[in-house]
């Protein structure tokens, strides 16, 4: 494991049993460790304590790849952070179907903007992503607070801070 990356404390129990994680890494822009993804995924599960079975694919692309499933998806013309595709049929109400899709061009825009790492803007989205999932929205501004506040909770909970030890390739 990368000693650059950030471990998760032991405060989360993870629960591996009826959770699929996969990672496909679709750009080159950041280094993306899939077990250490996976890793932050599950911790998420498994603090929001939830019980349905979930296969989630957590896909990385550029800006160009985002901004096509972005027009296509929610008729917005314009790159995103994070989109996710919640498919879970209606005859499996007790699995989640999921795919997950992040733009590390985003991110790395995004921590120049915010003082933060590329690398902890993907945790940050990672967890935004998988709390659409769980119901969370932030449409308007109470849910994106109670979004973002709940985001921060469970970064803090894997152990990864705001300012990563990363150094971006240039």
């Amino acid at each position: 494991m990368n000693p650059a990356l950030p471990r998760m404390k032991k405060k989360i129990k993870i629960r591996k049993v009826g959770l699929k994680v996969t990672i496909q890494n679709l750009q080159k822009k950041i280094p993306i460790n899939p077990r250490s993804i996976k890793e932050a995924a599950l911790g998420v599960f498994s603090a929001e304590a939830i019980k349905k079975s979930a296969d989630v694919t957590i896909c990385f692309v550029n800006d160009k790849k985002i901004k096509e499933f972005n027009v296509r998806y929610l008729a917005k013309n314009r790159p995103t952070d994070v989109i996710a595709f919640d498919i879970t049929s209606a005859d499996a109400p007790n699995n989640i179907f999921a795919d997950i899709v992040i733009s590390t061009d985003t991110a790395t825009a995004n921590s120049r903007i915010f003082k933060t790492s590329p690398l902890y803007e993907i945790y940050m989205y990672v967890v935004h992503g998988i709390l659409h999932l769980l119901g969370y929205d932030d449409k308007n501004e109470e849910q994106r607070l109670r979004m973002e506040k709940r985001t921060k909770i469970l970064l803090n909970k894997l152990n990864i801070k705001e300012i990563c030890p990363y150094t971006e390739a240039k």
